[in-house]
């Protein structure tokens, strides 16, 4: 299939922000396309060329971009950087250089699927001398023949920046409608593959309902429900439940087949690598040839947990993992089981799973164990097990329903969880960053500080809970760029300082130690609440002293 009419159907989808006709738009091209190009072709209507759970990266940085548009069209860098700029989109940057470009190329081709797919995907495995001069060069090669508007879509696939609004839910609807099969059921296979195409090619083939789970490849974890107390707990799920303490780790699937384990994140990344300590916890401590287990790893050092910026120092980590692994050992905390001995256990109970997991888990404190739980269908005793959690430093609660099946990437029925309120902070805007894409002239990731003295100190970032349009409800990003633009005092590049003045009142998730901001504190997951211009000033703004005793309380110090 030629490229072009791929990116006919990314202009026509830009042109709607209406679900049901992205939808309609999607499948009507969908039925059209050959066979043998239809995976590809879902890979890069997600601005991928691999599925979701495949190690292998793009990794084509936006300077590499500008250096493979100058090569292209022959502009000068001066001018590439300043109409990135301007435009805040390098898509667009490309389509107007190759289409301002004195000289064509003779020898220019029509672009087809596979060309552009194959090699953007030679990327990922480009490496040692010349690796940067040799990417670049695929790149240029496929702006030289591209038109304007072919050039734009390439350079937002290579930076992985599509940007033309086809989520997952519309991909799912637009496979149903094309293929005349029922969502639920493209859904099912692809919560098991994670792989949209794969699904459409067994959706055409109307073959969906073998579209099992493998292991070596990730499933959709199961997700909870955010509770404000036991109480709602308990009108949500029925009772009896059962309470499992909530760890501040990460959420590690692992795979077992034969000899090889795979460790795979709740984003479907494999990190099997960074993490050789947890595959020798496995072999040792979990009895089975073939299964696929659910868990949080967390540090523990002494019997103490730490949070998670510390286990996070060793998801990236690519060197001296040995070392960092000494340094931040890991206790695995088993919670659930979904396949095992080549049966799929996901429609089991909670209770049948724990009790396997009961019987094939060897638990050694520190290195792999049962979550703690507590089964009660007790209101006191609920609330008691939760504030014991919050005592010891822990997140809180995960509250399950004993007759729960494993949903793969669902947040309804099953599961709820509990966490402590933490206070909002009032703190204030002293930087941001000119947005790109749909962002394009305004600000965008707003710098938090708290005061310390005369001093702001920065604390976080924030870029959720303002809103992208004026119809809806609460302050959008126009309004704040309105707001904070005369306040401006220094810009370097796209960044820039702002003057201490607009106070925002912020909630999120927690605070964590980070030597990323002066203040050695940052705020995990932001979101703006309201603006306090009228009542507040800077200087009542929340003090250092204020984040370091939320941060106390919540680990549990005195």
């Amino acid at each position: 299939m030629k490229y072009r009419k791929l990116v006919d159907l990314y202009e026509e989808l830009s042109k709607t922000t209406k679900t049901l006709e992205k939808t309609h738009i999607l499948a009507k091209f969908l039925k059209k396309v050959p066979w043998d190009d239809l995976g590809n072709i879902m890979y890069l209507l997600q601005g991928k060329v691999f599925p979701k759970y495949d190690e292998r990266k793009i990794g084509f940085s936006r300077q590499l971009s500008l250096k493979a548009i100058e090569r292209a069209s022959g502009a000068s860098a001066k001018e590439v950087i300043s109409l990135w700029r301007k435009e805040g989109d390098l898509g667009k940057v490309a389509e107007k250089l190759i289409k301002d470009k004195k000289q064509r190329t003779l020898a220019s081709k029509i672009l087809g699927v596979r060309k552009v797919i194959e090699n953007i995907r030679k990327l990922a495995g480009l490496t040692g001398v010349g690796t940067v001069n040799k990417k670049i060069s695929l790149v240029a090669e496929l702006l030289s023949h591209a038109s304007p508007l072919e050039a734009k879509y390439i350079i937002r696939t290579v930076v992985e920046e599509l940007r033309v609004g086809i989520a997952g839910g519309i991909i799912r609807d637009a496979i149903a409608e094309a293929f005349n099969v029922k969502k639920e059921d493209v859904q099912k296979a692809y919560n098991s593959l994670v792989d949209y195409a794969e699904v459409a090619n067994l959706a055409k083939k109307k073959r969906l309902k073998t579209g099992k789970g493998k292991i070596g490849r990730p499933v959709k974890v199961m997700l909870a429900v955010l509770v404000g107390s036991v109480e709602e707990a308990f009108k949500a799920l029925g009772k009896s439940c059962q309470f499992e303490v909530k760890l501040d780790g990460f959420r590690l699937q692992i795979h077992k087949i034969g000899k090889t384990i795979s460790l795979f994140t709740r984003r479907m990344e494999n990190v099997t690598k960074q993490f050789p300590d947890i595959v020798e916890k496995v072999k040792k401590h979990i009895k089975g040839d073939d299964f696929i287990i659910d868990t949080e790893a967390v540090v523990c050092k002494a019997g103490r947990y730490f949070p998670f910026q510390v286990i996070s120092q060793r998801i990236k980590r690519k060197y001296h993992i040995p070392e960092i692994a000494k340094k931040y050992p890991i206790e695995l905390n088993v919670f659930d089981v979904l396949y095992y001995k080549g049966k799929n256990l996901m429609n089991e109970t909670l209770k049948k799973r724990r009790a396997l997991l009961e019987k094939i888990v060897k638990q050694r404190k520190g290195e792999v164990v049962l979550t703690r739980k507590l089964v009660t269908s007790d209101k006191k005793k609920a609330e008691r097990f939760f504030r014991e959690c919050i005592k010891k430093g822990l997140e809180g609660v995960m509250i399950k329903n004993l007759n729960s099946s494993y949903k793969p990437g669902r947040y309804v029925g099953g599961w709820c969880k509990l966490k402590e309120v933490l206070e909002p902070l009032d703190l204030v805007i002293i930087g941001a960053e000119w947005g790109t894409g749909k962002r394009a002239g305004v600000l965008s990731s707003f710098v938090l500080a708290c005061k310390s003295g005369n001093k702001f100190l920065e604390c976080g970032k924030m870029g959720t809970g303002i809103k992208e349009k004026e119809s809806e409800e609460g302050i959008t990003f126009k309004e704040l760029t309105r707001i904070l633009s005369p306040l401006i005092i220094e810009e370097k590049g796209r960044k820039v300082k702002i003057k201490p003045k607009i106070v925002v009142e912020v909630d999120y998730e927690e605070i964590q130690k980070s030597p990323n901001y002066d203040s050695g504190f940052a705020l995990r997951f932001p979101r703006l609440k309201r603006l306090r211009i009228n009542e507040k000033t800077a200087s009542q703004a929340n003090t250092l002293r204020d984040l370091e005793r939320i941060y106390k309380v919540q680990r549990g110090k005195k």
